[in-house]
């Protein structure tokens, strides 16, 4: 009977905690949702910002087409102003002369990159030839410094 009573306390402390856990949450998430005047008219302030930037019409100036998806494009290397990313791919591609063991791929920060393979049906292990950098590293563009501040606020 002893050993029942100790199985109950320390389920029905763990279930408080839970319980406790659970009633913090909730009032964290009521704090949230209670908006003052202030918070409104800065949310309607926010969302407007967001819709003029998206009925913005960016085109690219490689292929001349409007660019829908801004948060994909990468800056122009002489410009800055967006261009698509595949329009890119296919310059790059056009410019580098690449082997039957080649494949051109973009690594991330503006960067492109050769890989070679030993065995071109196996793509997990490959050999970086050479980096391409088609974006400068540290420079701020003004249209992502943008697109960053009206989609990176956290409420």
């Amino acid at each position: 009977m002893e050993r029942n009573s100790r199985r109950r306390s320390r389920n029905s402390r763990h279930n408080w905690n839970d319980t406790t856990k659970n009633k913090n949450t909730a009032k964290q998430n009521q704090n949230r949702l209670v908006q003052t005047p202030e918070n409104r008219q800065e949310l309607i302030a926010k969302e407007k910002a967001i819709r003029d930037f998206k009925a913005r019409q960016v085109i690219c100036p490689m292929c001349g087409q409007p660019i829908t998806e801004l948060s994909s494009a990468l800056a122009d290397k002489t410009t800055g102003v967006p261009v698509h990313f595949d329009c890119v791919l296919t310059a790059l591609g056009k410019n580098e002369q690449l082997k039957d063991n080649e494949r051109l791929t973009y690594i991330g920060q503006g960067r492109f990159a050769v890989l070679s393979f030993e065995n071109p049906r196996d793509l997990r292990h490959f050999k970086i030839e050479r980096i391409i950098e088609w974006e400068e590293h540290n420079k701020a563009l003004d249209w992502r410094v943008e697109m960053a501040g009206l989609y990176s606020h956290v409420d």
